[in-house]
């Protein structure tokens, strides 16, 4: 009897259940062209075939959630192109596909050549992220190309008219479909490049059959689109088409509605912005005059405290010079901020109410000279101030007492004047200061205080 203690064995749920592992593990998502037979489609509304050619078949499914958005009706003897992964059945060990994707065998055709251009094109860094560019927040000028008879266009135009009315649009129209879509998409793009007219290209159309969008997957097209100097976006079809030229632009938008929300800015926003920016110019400019001020305070304090004048004069030199930076900052910061708000309210004139915007304005300025006037008059207060603190140390400086016909007499090796007769003995070097000049005197006798 043999020895069943050593052998490894199988229950057919086990064998079935590591045999669909190998072949799920195996093969990739995969594409297979056949014939449809025995189609059925079961109250579930899961989705049975055979998938057949002339020298072999394959069961396949396909489940709900998967055949819900198929363009077409499966029947028996229709040639398809099916995305599958390989499976089994393991109640039955049937060998099956599990069906992903499933169309006519007519854009099977059409997929194969889609999925062989993307990856030579991807292989050769086109679609390569490094190599795209960011469009502009803020557009100069728009530049459409697309047909001018199509929905596309108009969806582009009112998202335009809803968001940022000013924006300067430039139509370059082609053909969208057919053999001379590709020509013409391509000269399109060359003119545009050519006048450097607009800063952001919108290369949009509305949805179809992957036939249909064809000219969007023409490889010169793709090469076009990759040596624009313009950035490109791209918005062909609706969100679930995906073509080579989505790939190749700068920035791809699920539709040409989407594209146009993309490159624009929302007005409201902008207004809104714009007064934060006035608010924030408000703010700054008050917080860097109280800064100023406050360092002018103290600068004064430390000469109030620093009576000498070589200091004083120094420190007098440097107020002047801060003032000076102070006023040329605040004149230069004003002049730039006022040159942004002006810019800004240029470019929103187009949509923004006229009389509000002109009493923002008016407002501004005059917040503007008051506080220029505020700022003069601090300013020559500050002067005023500055000028009789130095007559009031001058007037008590030793430099004046000098002037009266007085002395300082330093001690022997020291700049510490002499005030009693303790610290000197004949014989010493001692230094006379005079209003003009100093004395170099030797004393030859000592009498202390009460001596004369």
């Amino acid at each position: 009897m043999n020895d069943t203690s050593t052998r490894e064995i199988y229950t057919v749920s086990r064998l079935n259940l590591e045999a669909r592992g190998l072949l799920e593990t195996r093969f990739p998502l995969i594409w297979v062209e056949g014939e449809l037979s025995n189609v059925s489609s079961p109250a579930s509304g899961h989705l049975y075939f055979t998938l057949k050619d002339p020298h072999a078949q394959v069961r396949a499914a396909m489940f709900r959630n998967r055949n819900r958005h198929l363009g077409f009706t499966p029947k028996a003897g229709l040639q398809v192109l099916a995305r599958a992964r390989v499976s089994l059945y393991e109640a039955r060990g049937d060998y099956q596909l599990i069906v992903e994707h499933l169309e006519e065998a007519g854009e099977g055709a059409l997929r194969r050549a889609f999925e062989e251009l993307k990856n030579r094109l991807a292989a050769e860094g086109l679609f390569d992220a490094e190599r795209k560019r960011q469009p502009p927040a803020y557009p100069h000028s728009l530049g459409v190309i697309t047909s001018p008879t199509g929905a596309a266009l108009r969806d582009v135009l009112s998202v335009l008219a809803r968001r940022f009315p000013a924006l300067p649009v430039y139509v370059y129209p082609v053909s969208v479909q057919g053999a001379g879509a590709a020509p013409s998409i391509i000269a399109a793009l060359a003119r545009a490049n050519h006048e450097q007219r607009c800063d952001t290209l919108l290369l949009v159309r509305g949805g179809g059959s992957l036939e249909d969008l064809w000219a969007f997957n023409e490889e010169a097209v793709a090469r076009a689109i990759a040596d624009s100097e313009i950035p490109v976006v791209c918005g062909v079809g609706h969100e679930t088409d995906i073509t080579i030229a989505d790939f190749t632009a700068d920035l791809r938008a699920p539709t040409p509605s989407a594209a146009a929300e993309l490159v624009s800015q929302d007005a409201t926003q902008l207004l809104h912005r714009l007064g934060s920016l006035a608010e924030s110019l408000r703010l700054r400019l008050h917080a860097r005059v109280g800064q100023r001020q406050r360092m002018l305070e103290s600068l004064q304090g430390r000469l109030a405290r620093q009576h000498p004048l070589r200091r004083l004069q120094q420190h007098a030199q440097r107020i002047d010079e801060l003032e000076l930076r102070l006023h040329q900052s605040l004149a230069r910061q004003q002049q730039l901020r006022s040159s942004r708000l002006q810019t800004l309210q240029a470019r929103l004139s187009a949509r923004s109410p006229a009389l509000t915007l002109s009493a923002q304005t008016k407002r501004l300025e005059r917040l503007r000279q008051e506080l220029h006037r505020a700022m003069q008059e601090r300013i020559n207060r500050e002067h005023k101030r500055l000028a009789s603190l130095s007559r009031t140390l001058t007037a008590v400086s030793p430099l004046a007492t000098l002037q009266r016909g007085y002395a300082i007499a330093l001690a022997p090796g020291s700049l510490e004047p002499l005030r009693n007769t303790d610290r000197a003995h004949v014989d010493d070097r001692i230094e006379l200061r005079l209003a003009r000049g100093r004395l170099f005197c030797r004393v030859e006798k000592i009498e202390p205080e009460g001596g004369y």
